[in-house]
């Protein structure tokens, strides 16, 4: 990290969720891991006047003895990331991609055209879900992003989608994004549609029968749309 960057740290008190965001300067065109510490507890947002080092990875504390932590994608991680794309893609229930994607076109649209792509790994370095941050419109509408995210199924429930969207919001404002847009949020997802509600993300446009369902057919897919504090 450069010299002169800041951090920005979330305490945590009992009761809620705290996190540290991790520190990339705005400029760098894919960005490193810095600090993002999720644990029981309701988070209070402080700015640290000093400049402190920011730690290589972002935890996420469920137990004393369970941690997760999230990096930067690096290649040798392709393989478990892999068998978590195909496992949702293959379903057809989710993501628009068609279910025969390849293994190549997958690593194109997660990993290579992205600003960033970043992974979940449990205290045995288990890939548990993974994530990626882009434009979501190229020129005058580039100020606003885009993120995919999956979760392996061992580890629904976890509180690791919850950490990777939290951990892309303070991405997208350390690289310059205003807003954050999920183009095609599947109705029938409604797990994922009540997630990104808490999270602070609005239901601002309804599309009829845009999504084609691999077991229902035609269904409703929303637009979601939340406002980056800058």
């Amino acid at each position: 990290m450069a010299r002169g960057d800041r951090g920005v740290a979330l305490r945590a008190k009992p009761g809620g969720f705290g996190a540290v965001p991790l520190g990339v300067a705005p400029e760098s065109p894919r960005p490193r891991a810095g600090s993002f510490t999720c644990c029981r507890g309701r988070a209070r947002l402080t700015t640290t006047r000093r400049q402190k080092p920011i730690p290589a990875a972002l935890r996420f504390r469920t137990t004393p003895r369970h941690m997760i932590t999230l990096h930067p994608f690096k290649e040798q991680d392709w393989p478990s990331v892999w068998r978590l794309l195909e496992a949702v893609f293959r379903l057809g229930e989710t993501y628009a991609f068609s279910p025969g994607i390849s293994e190549a076109e997958a690593h194109k649209v997660w990993i290579e055209a992205p600003t960033a792509a970043y992974v979940a790994k449990d205290s045995e370095n288990t890939v548990l879900g993974t994530y990626f941050i882009k434009p979501n419109q190229p020129g005058l509408g580039s100020h606003v992003c885009n993120c995919g995210y999956i979760v392996g199924d061992s580890a629904r429930r976890k509180g690791v989608a919850s950490m990777m969207c939290e951990h892309s919001q303070y991405e997208a404002k350390r690289l310059g994004f205003r807003a954050m847009q999920f183009n095609l949020v599947v109705s029938t997802n409604e797990e994922a549609v009540r997630l990104w509600q808490k999270l602070g993300f609005e239901i601002v446009a309804t599309l009829p029968g845009a999504f084609k369902h691999a077991k229902k057919g035609f269904v409703d897919a929303f637009v979601m749309y939340k406002q980056l504090e800058t």
